[in-house]
């Protein structure tokens, strides 16, 4: 036991701390938000309702936000599985991402309650695709800055790191201009459609760079 204790503390060592500790804190939040969703599960407070009635609304808020929140996990998961170590900036970008991970129950449960009143679509639609935009936003600036800045992801294939980020970059250019679009601001809307799909075409581009890479290699 001694003999450890004189060991020195390599920064490899640390950085992997520091990564192990910042994935058991995403992955608790991403179960409260799951969590979260299930709590909120219970039948409309209407006598004269069907079952289907009844269930319909809290079912569709439950797997909706479940779904949203599986795949912003698996996103995630996929991005720190090929991290070898994490520093300040790439913690607070992660801490940033949680905490709209976390207002995603709450995001969908606005959002159906506006649809299900009749009282404003719009105001319920915009506040769920800003919700979810910003989220994806904040993952790809995540991924954007590991890969690319800090260069914290050497083991990813560059064009497989692009595909990656233009995956996450695409999802709030297309929640953007759908906003846009519901509040009457074609053009907008329109130019964000353009470049969401010029992204996509790239993204496709760099994916088959990186499977022809793949085989090459």
């Amino acid at each position: 036991m001694e003999s450890r204790v004189r060991e020195a503390l390599t920064d490899h060592h640390v950085g992997q701390r520091h990564l192990d500790r910042m994935v058991m804190l995403s992955d608790g939040v991403f179960a409260i938000a799951i969590t979260l969703s299930a709590i909120e599960l219970k039948p409309e407070e209407d006598l004269a309702a069907t079952v289907l009635q009844a269930w319909g609304r809290p079912l569709l808020l439950y797997f909706l936000s479940f779904l949203l929140i599986g795949s912003l996990w698996f996103l995630h998961r996929r991005i720190v599985a090929h991290l070898r170590d994490v520093d300040a900036v790439g913690t607070a970008l992660n801490l940033l991402t949680l905490s709209l991970v976390a207002l995603v129950p709450v995001v969908v449960r606005y959002a159906l309650a506006q649809s299900a009143t009749g009282e404003d679509l719009h105001k319920g639609f915009i506040v769920y695709a800003s919700g979810v935009g910003l989220t994806y936003a904040c993952a790809g600036m995540m991924w954007g800055y590991l890969a690319f800045i800090a260069r914290l992801a050497p083991d990813v294939e560059r064009n497989l790191a692009r595909v990656w980020l233009l995956e996450l970059v695409s999802a709030p250019m297309l929640m953007a201009a759908a906003v846009f679009y519901d509040i009457q601001q074609k053009v907008p809307a329109l130019v964000l459609t353009v470049l969401a799909l010029g992204v996509l075409a790239a993204k496709r581009r760099y994916r088959r760079l990186a499977k022809a890479a793949r085989v090459a290699g």
